[in-house]
């Protein structure tokens, strides 16, 4: 005998879909911690109980750090800025990957010196391997204890001797 047989058929599909993401240092995706550069795929179920893949392209760039010690006289520039005084100074700067590259400086300032002496003497005088023979106000450079510049300025007065020749009979 004939049969009839009706079939009410519902076809379900599966989803697929990608995403391309570049981040600094790590990235949460679905309860995972990725630290890597790569490829990852998810498969969950989509709202009509198919699987549901997904697939991750990421890119990972990493942050960078650094640190220089640097012994300077008087002051010293770094990334735009002057200091003057010792210590450890950060900035957070960008890197060439657009993550954070901290600098680390640990600066030893210096000071260079300066002084003054004022003297009077008959005839000449010798200050520092010179010997002067003119009143005036004389300048030394050399280097202090802690290899800045020592500036000495010499205020000078030279009275010069006179002599008389006494004819005695």
């Amino acid at each position: 005998c004939d049969s009839t047989v009706t079939l009410n058929l519902t076809v379900n599909y599966s989803t697929t879909s990608s995403e391309t993401t570049t981040v600094c240092d790590s990235y949460l995706w679905n309860g995972v911690t990725y630290t890597t550069s790569g490829t990852y795929t998810w498969i969950s179920t989509n709202s009509v109980s198919c699987d549901s893949t997904v697939t991750l392209n990421l890119t990972v760039n990493n942050s960078n750090s650094g640190s220089s010690s640097v012994t300077s006289c008087d002051s010293y520039i770094w990334e735009g800025d002057t200091y003057t005084t010792s210590g450890t100074y950060v900035k957070t700067l960008t890197n060439v990957d657009g993550c954070d590259s901290t600098a680390t400086l640990n600066l030893t300032v210096n000071y260079s010196t300066t002084s003054s002496e004022t003297t009077t003497v008959c005839d000449s005088y010798l200050w520092n391997g010179v010997t002067y023979t003119t009143s005036g106000t004389y300048t030394w450079v050399g280097t202090n204890s802690v290899s800045c510049d020592s500036t000495v300025t010499l205020n000078l007065t030279i009275n010069n001797s006179s002599s008389n020749t006494v004819t005695v009979t």
